[in-house]
């Protein structure tokens, strides 16, 4: 069986290192591995592949940023090329980038059958370009592989039930498995300069970065915080604190940084905020307490008893959901029991074409 996987956004490398390393035991599985290149920079691309042991891809179409139009379009036609010149048997996409659709939409035109990796997630936010990538990813699959039994209930009311299979979810398995290996050796991954009690923060969707007044009431609220904050910088906000010539002397900017120093960083934390839909989840699976940076999430399973509070950008809510007490209820096991690779690899080997 012959399988083009297509990757191209970070947390799309941490759930592809997890699936490649189980197809990858299975001699009867050809795995070629296609990177779009949508990030391409050191920090948020090649780390990745170098510290989670994922091979060299054997495409990677260096696509880069643009438009939404551009990206897409482009990557259509970088991936057309080559599952025409492969010939796979299944192309495998995961999450909802842009990469996603692309991959979607060359694989399906082919007439190539299609697995999508986290399928079923809405937030119901249709401004939010993720949730059409998903939409529409979902909508022209043949094998729809879901993390949670939400993801389930939304396919089923989409009619797409039949080719749906629970399989947990693939980052639980990654944090799982990194988690240990951190744990041999945490000064391998500990990042310098940084405080010893501190708030990890994260700000990269659109909807933040491209919006000055949401970031304008973020920082406000996190200068009100009684706490150290370390924020990893995207680029995008990177621009926006260097445009205002932003200062605070008690939140620490840094680089970008890999795979595994990002989950230590939320292992020695006290509290999460971010918007990111991946930090979200490994904050809950590893028992730190998130506050979401967005008006929605689609990680509710995360939301009970406090382990994630929406906030939103207000100032207020922000602050308000920090000073909260900790969460006195347990996480529950909603996302699985970490083996959500070897079902996808069983569900692919199985299917009939």
């Amino acid at each position: 069986m012959k399988i083009v996987s297509i990757v191209g956004a970070r947390p799309q490398f941490i759930k592809a290192a997890t699936v490649t390393r189980i197809l990858r035991t299975d001699s009867d599985i050809q795995e070629i591995l296609l990177h779009t290149g949508q990030h391409y920079d050191k920090n948020m691309s090649g780390i990745f592949f170098e510290e989670l042991n994922i091979p060299e891809p054997d495409y990677n179409l260096e696509v880069g940023s643009g438009s939404h139009a551009q990206q897409t379009g482009l990557m259509l036609q970088g991936i057309e090329e080559i599952l025409l010149k492969e010939k796979p048997d299944i192309t495998l996409v995961y999450g909802d980038t842009n990469s996603t659709l692309a991959g979607s939409l060359a694989s399906t035109k082919l007439h190539i059958p299609l697995a999508h990796v986290e399928a079923g997630l809405r937030s119901f936010n249709r401004k939010m370009p993720e949730e059409i990538n998903r939409i529409v990813t979902d909508s022209i699959s043949d094998l729809l592989f879901a993390p949670t039994y939400t993801a389930i209930e939304n396919l089923k009311k989409e009619g797409l039930e039949k080719i749906t299979t629970f399989t947990g979810d693939v980052m639980y398995d990654s944090v799982l498995h990194f988690q240990t290996k951190i744990l041999l050796d945490p000064g391998l991954y500990t990042i310098q300069g940084i405080p010893q009690k501190y708030l990890l923060a994260t700000i990269h969707r659109a909807e933040n970065t491209d919006n000055p007044e949401n970031l304008k009431n973020i920082f406000a609220a996190f200068s009100k915080l009684p706490y150290e904050i370390v924020l990893p910088l995207h680029p995008r906000t990177r621009k926006f604190i260097e445009s205002i010539n932003f200062t605070d002397h008690h939140i620490h900017f840094i680089d970008p940084v890999g795979y595994l120093p990002m989950l230590n960083l939320i292992m020695n934390s006290e509290k999460v905020l971010t918007d990111s839909g991946g930090l979200q989840k490994e904050a809950y699976f590893l028992n730190k307490p998130c506050i979401t940076l967005r008006t929605e999430t689609e990680w509710v399973e995360t939301l009970h008893d406090d382990w994630n509070i929406i906030a939103g950008s207000d100032p207020e809510q922000i602050v308000n959901a920090v000073n909260r007490p900790l969460p006195a209820a347990p996480r529950k096991n909603a996302f699985g029991d970490g083996h959500a690779a070897e079902i996808i690899r069983e569900k692919l080997v199985g299917f009939s074409f």
